[in-house]
């Protein structure tokens, strides 16, 4: 029985000694200065390098409002390209802080992996790219043909559901990386590529003649994306979580990065809670009380994010439909600043 007891005592202590190592996200954030951010290894619109060799896009972004809240700094990010079977060990390993790389939110992501989804960043669902030339109208006319995908990554399971559940052939030629599968696809090497719609919008831009291809009507699945954080550090967790709550909350609230000065003077009690004049909401995340303010004048809120990056006027001209705020018919809706 002591030795039961004094089994237990240390299996206790082991215990608490891993979550205290895995708590530490923001001390560590803090110690070195910056964020480490997983991204993807290029996909236009979400995180992708420019001319420059400057990461952009979505993803990119919402790292760099993190860095804001907790260091007061957006510029304070570095950046890991990641392919899709790589991403999850890298975060898992402490190599990344935050994994911000389009990827899809399931349950045996979120309960095998020792990760947690901090929310949806953008509502999204995967389609099939196809030639003009094929003169196909719908995925329901794709039996037989060869499907181009990546491993790694839901899309193939997915693409099996679909074509098992219409009783269809298909033929899968699966690649490592992105830029492998839609080289595969542009050389003709298969007759359709499948992704998330979004990606299939920043993809088509890769492609030698994009006006050439179509994107098929059907969305097959569910794809909410978001960004992804340890277990173990429910701290870090909040902090990724209540930063995107607040991008969010602020639009709801029409606070932008130009006008985020002039809300400091607002009477609004929700405003003055957001940017911080009134009430210590930054305390309970153990970053300073005008976290959100920082986000939302260094960042912007969640439209702005959007619009520069894949909205209607960027070359990937994705309308926000199901990303539109909840008021306006979409799916962004952020728990209150209170």
């Amino acid at each position: 029985m002591k030795r039961l007891i004094s089994t237990f005592a240390f299996a206790g202590a082991f215990g608490l000694c891993a979550v205290g190592a895995q708590a530490a996200t923001l001390d560590q954030v803090k110690s070195k200065g910056f964020i480490q951010c997983g991204v993807s290894q290029g996909l236009p619109g979400f995180s992708n390098p420019n001319d420059k060799g400057e990461w952009t896009g979505l993803d990119v972004d919402f790292c760099r409002a993190v860095a804001a809240a907790v260091l007061g700094d957006a510029s304070k990010v570095k950046f890991t390209p990641l392919s899709a079977k790589d991403r999850f060990t890298a975060l898992q390993s402490g190599d990344i802080d935050i994994l911000s790389r389009n990827t899809t939110w399931t349950i045996s992501r979120d309960t095998s992996l020792g990760l947690n989804f901090t929310g949806v960043t953008y509502y999204d669902g995967q389609g099939f790219l196809i030639r003009k030339d094929k003169n196909v109208n719908s995925a329901l006319e794709l039996s037989g043909a060869s499907v181009c995908t990546q491993t790694g990554t839901t899309t193939e399971q997915n693409v099996a559901d679909f074509f098992r559940a219409n009783k269809m052939e298909y033929e899968v030629i699966a690649f490592a990386t992105a830029d492998e599968t839609i080289k595969a696809y542009d050389s003709g090497r298969c007759d359709v590529y499948t992704t998330d719609r979004s990606g299939l919008a920043a993809e088509r831009l890769k492609l030698t003649n994009p006006d050439d291809h179509i994107v098929l009507s059907e969305i097959i699945s569910k794809e909410p994306l978001g960004p992804v954080v340890r277990h173990g550090d429910d701290q870090w967790f909040d902090i990724v979580k209540w930063t995107l709550f607040a991008q969010v909350n602020g639009e709801e609230l029409g606070i932008t990065s130009k006008n985020a000065d002039e809300m400091l003077k607002s009477e609004n009690p929700e405003v003055k809670r957001i940017v911080g004049t009134e009430g210590k909401f930054g305390e309970g995340l153990g970053i300073g009380n005008d976290w959100a303010f920082q986000i939302l004048k260094q960042v912007g809120n969640y439209g702005e994010m959007y619009d520069r990056n894949v909205g209607p006027d960027t070359p990937l001209k994705l309308a926000r439909g199901t990303n539109a705020l909840w008021t306006k018919g979409g799916l962004q809706y952020a728990p209150p600043i209170r």
